[in-house]
């Protein structure tokens, strides 16, 4: 029985012309090396998946071909390549920095440097994950990689380029590889899929090319779980094996919030939660769909939408069915619930209540068919006398009704003496709306007057709440520091050090509370001064204070630190 060979290494580019994604910069290498303009020192970043090592081996094998092609691309027949494809050549190093990142192991590679290549022009270094170098060892590393042999070229690779020193960075050329888009990966694992004898759909490539995000190692290695699960690749076989929520929940859930069946909608999130799925998963999912059928909305934006056929179908189907008001408000209230999902205490009823608002927001339902509206005929503008005479038969209506309404509930008025008006539902879709308060029900500012003697006593309470709350440190500094009372109900509060006066602050608008309620004055004001103290009256809080306080004390102390040799952090 052959081993069997992951299809992100058995399918791995070997040329320029066959890297996936990334033509801008195998085009600059080729060109680099027909013009005969190469760097000595490389460094390859970008995210996973996307290339960095397969062009850096390509680029060594190029460099050191006897026969370059005209398309500048290795011949694959000349000792140099035959040794680099079967893995034994002696010009081309590979380096893993994650487990090779000390010192020692840099000082290894720079003697190696040294030696001319057996075959070839070049010796080429590729270190990989170069960022996993300790900082010793890319100090070491600098001289050689300023000013290599000239036999030497040294490529690094890496998904982290901020880790990098920056003397490291200003000695290379950089290169930045970018995420492989949709329709690069799908197309590459329909060629693996017919190399393979794999029939697989084309909405499934794409949904394992947008769970790759870019990658398409990752891509590779869920399309090879996906081939060992079943004969075939389907639709259904990747919703099932990489847990995501089918397509047809949020087509199904967005026609129920168009005709406003909250009842529906509700079911159909539930049977998502029953099925195992994440509320906050959902809720992202519903907006990414919001988004799509927005974009699907306008012919321009149509390349946007990064779906298989059949699903542009259904995407272009139901956009047809939405308003662009109702997708944004929709867009605006997913995002909402999106942000409060992790402090909500309630994660589910959040959701539910945001789909509920989605229920309100569309109108969809109410709106009539062309062929069913009624065009009136232009009226004339009514008089102002007109207007306040139809105001004023609304405002009888609506007493009658509230009469009628009181008497059909037989509500005893000597009971309920409170009961005088009947209130009225707010819809969900009102909730965003500010309440306008009235002026008159301001409330007026507390100015009691007190004493020092019960501000004392109020004070030594609140410390003792805070003792109990185990806040010590702030309760200690407020026991060490007794208020005064000034004019203007203003209580200054005498501290030793900057540092006090920072614990203070931190609290001070629970103080303020606690004592504005028990002293019944919204005008207090508690404010600090920092007393001036001489050195001899100034307590020691830091180890060099301490040290030198003991000193002046004690003379012979110094003398036996220097006799010891003792030393501590200041």
């Amino acid at each position: 029985m052959a081993n069997f060979i992951v299809s992100a290494r058995k399918y791995r580019p070997t040329t320029f012309e066959s890297v996936i994604g990334q033509s801008v910069i195998t085009s600059t290498l080729s060109n680099a090396i027909s013009d005969n303009h190469l760097a000595q020192s490389f460094l390859f970043c970008g995210p996973r998946g996307v290339g960095k090592t397969t062009c850096a081996r390509i680029l060594a094998k190029t460099i050191n071909c006897q026969n370059i092609s005209e398309k500048v691309e290795p011949c694959d027949k000349c000792e140099s390549c035959t040794s680099f494809n079967e893995s034994h050549s002696f010009n081309i190093h590979e380096l893993d920095a994650a487990s090779n990142n000390s010192v020692d192991d840099i000082r290894n590679l720079v003697e190696q440097v040294r030696f001319a290549p057996q075959v070839g022009n070049y010796n080429i270094y590729i270190i990989d994950e170069v960022h996993m170098l300790s900082a010793s060892a890319f100090n070491a590393f600098l001289k050689t990689l300023e000013e290599p042999p000239s036999h030497a070229i040294f490529i690094l690779a890496t998904t982290e380029k901020h880790k990098i020193i920056p003397t490291i960075l200003s000695r290379c050329q950089i290169f930045d590889f970018k995420r492989i888009i949709i329709d690069d990966i799908v197309n590459h694992l329909e060629f693996v899929a017919e190399s393979e004898g794999i029939k697989a759909t084309q909405d499934a490539l794409n949904i394992i090319a947008h769970k790759s995000d870019g990658s398409l190692r990752d891509a590779l290695s869920v399309f090879d779980r996906l081939a060992s699960f079943s004969d075939g690749i389907t639709y259904k076989s990747v919703i099932e094996n990489l847990n995501i929520l089918d397509h047809d929940y949020y087509f199904r859930i967005t026609t129920s919030i168009l005709e406003q069946d909250i009842s529906n909608t509700l079911l159909i999130f539930n049977g998502i939660i029953e099925s195992g799925f994440d509320g906050h998963h959902f809720i992202g999912g519903l907006a990414t769909h919001f988004r799509d059928l927005l974009v699907s909305k306008d012919e321009e934006t149509l390349v946007l939408l990064e779906k298989g056929e059949s699903l542009k179908e259904q995407y272009l189907a139901q956009s047809k069915l939405c308003e662009q008001a109702f997708l944004l408000k929709a867009l605006e209230v997913c995002n909402k619930c999106d942000v409060q999902y992790k402090t909500s205490k309630n994660q589910q009823l959040l959701v539910e209540l945001s789909l509920m608002k989605l229920c309100s927001t569309s109108d969809q339902k109410s709106k009539k068919k062309e062929s069913e509206v009624i065009i009136l005929p232009k009226q004339k503008p009514k008089t102002e006398r007109e207007v306040v005479q139809e105001i004023n038969e609304t405002k009888k209506k609506q007493t009658k009704r509230t009469e009628e309404i009181v008497e059909e509930k037989e509500l005893d008025e000597t009971e309920k003496p409170e009961l005088k008006k009947v209130t009225s539902l707010i819809s969900i879709s009102d909730l965003d709306e500010p309440e306008e308060i009235e002026p008159e029900k301001t409330i007026e500012k507390r100015n009691a007057d007190f004493k020092n003697e019960e501000l004392q006593e109020v004070w030594r309470e609140y410390v003792n709440s805070q003792k109990e709350k185990g806040k010590s440190n702030f309760a200690t500094t407020l026991d060490m520091n007794e208020p005064v009372l000034l004019a203007n109900c203003k209580i200054e509060v005498q501290i030793s050090n900057k540092s006090q006066e920072v614990v203070i602050e931190k609290e001070k608008i629970d103080l303020h509370e606690f004592l504005r309620n028990r002293l019944q004055n919204d005008t207090l004001e508690v404010i600090t001064k920092i007393q001036e103290k001489t050195d001899e009256e100034r307590t020691p809080f830091t180890n060099k204070d301490k040290y030198e306080k003991m000193t002046k004390e004690n003379p012979k102390l110094q003398n036996l630190k220097e006799k010891l040799g003792l030393d501590f952090d200041f």
